[in-house]
C-alpha cells in the first residue's frame, strides 16, 4: 500500500464504533446476531452521517457511537436497506466531523491496493493493507446477493462496517463480511449502493426506487448441482409451512432449481404476500410444499 500515514490517519478518524443493545424478543437476536452488536461505520457527511452495516441496527434500542477521540456519542438510525445490507445513522452533538469521499467502484481493479480500516471497542483503530482480489456478483446463505461486490485481501477484523479505501483514501466499499474460511478476504458494498440510494435513505428510511422483495427466512446451499436448504428462520414462513434443514429443492413454481442463484431469482421475480409453490426431495419422497412470502421489514420491523 503506497498511501502516506497521513491518508491513512484521515480515514482512522473517520471511522467510529457503533454498540447496540437489542431485546432479547427481537427475532435478530435468535439467528445468531445476539442481543449486544458491535460494528464500525463510516462518517460521511460533516453533519454525524454515519455509514453502517445493516445488521449492526436491526431491532436496536439504542446506539452508542464512539468518535475517533474516544467521544461517545448518541446515535439514531435514519435509514435502512435489507436489499444491500447498508445502514444510516445520525450521530448527536456538533460537527464538523471528519469524513470520507465515497467514489463507485466501477473504476476499480483487480490487483489495485486498497486500505481497510475498523474501530475496535472505543478510541482504538485496526488498518491492514491489500489487494482487490475479485469484483463481481456474490451471494450469501441467507436471502442476501450482490450484482457486484469488492473482495480484498486483509486481515480477518471480526466485525463489519469499516471502509475499504483506495491508495487516495477515497473509499470504494463498507466492508460487511470477513471471509477467514476461504482466506485473508474481506467482502465489501460497493460505495455505489449508497451514492445511488442516498436522497431516497435519507428522504424515506428505505429503497423506494426499487420495490420490496418477497423474504421467505430460509438458509440454502447449493451442492452438486441442487439446492439444499441448510434451516430455517423461526417464525419465518418456510417455517411456518414445514421447510425443513436437509430438504432438496427441486422447482420453485415449476422452475427447475440448480443453483442458489437461481433459486433468489426465482423468488424475487415475485411480490410479498405471493405464495410460491416448491417441489422438494425429501425421504426419498417428492412432496410439494406452499410457502407465502413476506416483507423482510415485516419480519425484523
Amino acid at each position: 500500500m503506497n498511501a502516506s500515514l497521513p491518508l491513512l490517519e484521515r480515514v482512522a478518524a473517520a471511522t467510529v464504533g457503533i454498540h447496540s443493545q437489542v431485546p432479547p424478543s427481537h427475532p435478530s437476536a435468535a439467528v445468531g446476531l445476539g442481543t449486544e452488536r458491535r460494528a464500525g461505520g463510516v462518517m460521511v457527511d460533516p453533519a454525524g452521517l454515519v455509514l453502517t452495516v445493516n445488521y449492526v441496527l436491526m431491532g436496536a434500542q439504542s446506539l452508542i457511537v464512539t468518535l475517533s477521540n474516544g467521544e461517545q456519542r448518541q446515535g439514531w438510525v435514519l435509514a435502512q436497506d435489507y436489499t444491500s445490507g447498508l445502514g444510516l445513522v445520525r450521530v448527536d452533538g456538533r460537527g464538523p466531523h471528519p469524513h470520507l469521499l465515497l467514489i463507485p467502484s466501477t473504476n476499480a481493479v483487480l490487483g489495485e491496493d486498497v486500505m481497510v480500516v475498523t474501530a475496535v471497542g472505543n478510541e482504538e483503530r485496526r488498518a491492514d493493507s491489500g489487494i482487490i482480489t475479485y469484483l463481481g456478483p456474490f451471494d450469501a446463505v441467507w436471502e442476501y446477493q450482490l450484482e457486484r461486490c469488492i473482495m480484498a485481501s486483509a486481515m480477518n477484523f471480526g466485525v463489519g462496517g469499516g471502509p475499504v479505501c483506495n491508495s487516495k483514501a477515497q473509499m470504494l466499499g463498507l466492508s460487511y463480511l470477513s471471509m477467514a474460511e476461504i482466506g485473508r478476504s474481506v467482502l465489501a458494498i460497493p460505495s455505489e449502493y449508497f451514492l445511488n440510494a442516498r436522497d431516497e435513505l435519507l428522504s424515506h428510511g428505505r429503497r423506494t426506487s426499487i420495490g420490496p422483495r418477497p423474504w421467505l427466512g430460509v438458509l440454502s446451499y447449493t451442492l452438486r448441482d441442487h439446492v439444499v436448504v441448510a434451516g430455517v428462520m423461526p417464525g419465518s414462513p418456510c417455517d411456518k409451512a414445514g421447510l425443513k434443514p436437509g430438504d432438496v429443492v427441486l422447482e420453485v413454481d415449476g422452475r427447475g432449481i440448480k443453483e442458489r442463484k437461481a433459486f433468489y431469482s426465482a423468488l424475487w421475480s415475485r411480490h410479498p404476500g405471493d405464495t410460491f409453490t416448491f417441489k422438494i426431495f425429501r425421504n426419498n419422497q417428492v412432496q410439494l410444499i406452499d410457502v407465502t412470502g413476506v416483507a423482510v421489514e415485516d419480519y425484523y420491523g
